[in-house]
């Protein structure tokens, strides 16, 4: 464990001015820019704040401050959603993550889903002991987005219509099929509840499996919904999808093309 040491008052006075310019991270390109210096100069500066416990590292060239009242340099961080926005922009929060942060489950899930436009080669990092799950998405699918406050920084996160979507364009992106119908559920119950906005977005994505899944799931959860039901079903499109992007196939739905898990046939009554 690190400890926090003195700094001498131009450190002062340069490493106040970075922290008050910016809002939760720290990059070389920020030093360099607030205190007008080189990258290399500014590179060493944050590397040196940070062996003294001022700034903790959260991988190369990004730093976090210290909280004043933090004993040791070795802090959580303390918004995986600012560290996702400043590495992976343009992107959003979205999957799982969304889900929890507009009251779709309640279940707690510490990997942090987000979507980006970027293609990382590690998909699943770590950083300061937080999970990240990352999913690369096209330009035309940055849609159905809400901008929500987190500290001074405004942050993308799928809104309660394109979190149920994406989460049944890939049931991984909601832990599997269990949770996105749970999840489905829930957006069924809630006040975003709103199927014409489901079918357009779908649309929009221009993935024919989703509405062989919708449908799929609208008949036996909501079955009054009947206009969205034949939405549905007049946007089949041709070949055979999986109810859940992962377990293997069951039984073949005809009536949606859908291979249904046999796990599911039997506690649903598929028929």
């Amino acid at each position: 464990m690190g400890r926090i040491e003195g700094l001498g008052r131009i450190d002062r006075e340069r490493l106040s001015a970075v922290i008050r310019e910016t809002s939760g991270t720290v990059s070389v390109s920020d030093a360099t820019d607030i205190l007008k210096v080189s990258r290399t100069d500014a590179a060493k500066m944050l590397a040196r704040w940070a062996n003294k416990g001022w700034l903790s590292r959260v991988r190369r060239g990004l730093y976090v401050p210290v909280p004043l009242e933090s004993r040791t340099p070795d802090v959580p961080l303390e918004d995986p959603w600012l560290i996702a926005e400043r590495l992976y922009s343009p992107c959003y929060i979205g999957g799982w993550s969304a889900a929890g942060h507009w009251n779709l489950t309640e279940q707690i899930f510490r990997t942090l889903v987000v979507m980006t436009r970027q293609r990382p080669r590690d998909r699943s990092p770590v950083m300061k002991g937080v999970s990240f799950l990352l999913r690369t998405i096209s330009e035309r699918s940055l849609f159905g987005l809400k901008l929500v406050w987190r500290g001074q920084v405004k942050v993308s996160v799928s809104d309660p219509t394109r979190t149920v979507l994406d989460m049944l364009s890939d049931t991984r992106l909601g832990g599997g099929l269990r949770p996105t119908v749970d999840v489905f559920r829930g957006y069924l119950r809630s006040e975003n509840s709103d199927l014409n906005l489901l079918i357009e977005y779908g649309e929009r994505l221009g993935n024919g499996a989703v509405f062989k899944r919708l449908g799929f799931l609208l008949e036996r959860l909501a079955p009054e919904a009947e206009d969205a039901i034949v939405a549905c079903r007049a946007r089949l499109t041709q070949g055979n999808a999986k109810l859940d992007t992962v377990l293997e196939t069951g039984k073949l739905v005809t009536r949606w093309r859908l291979w249904v898990p046999k796990t599911w046939i039997k506690e649903q009554r598929v028929d």
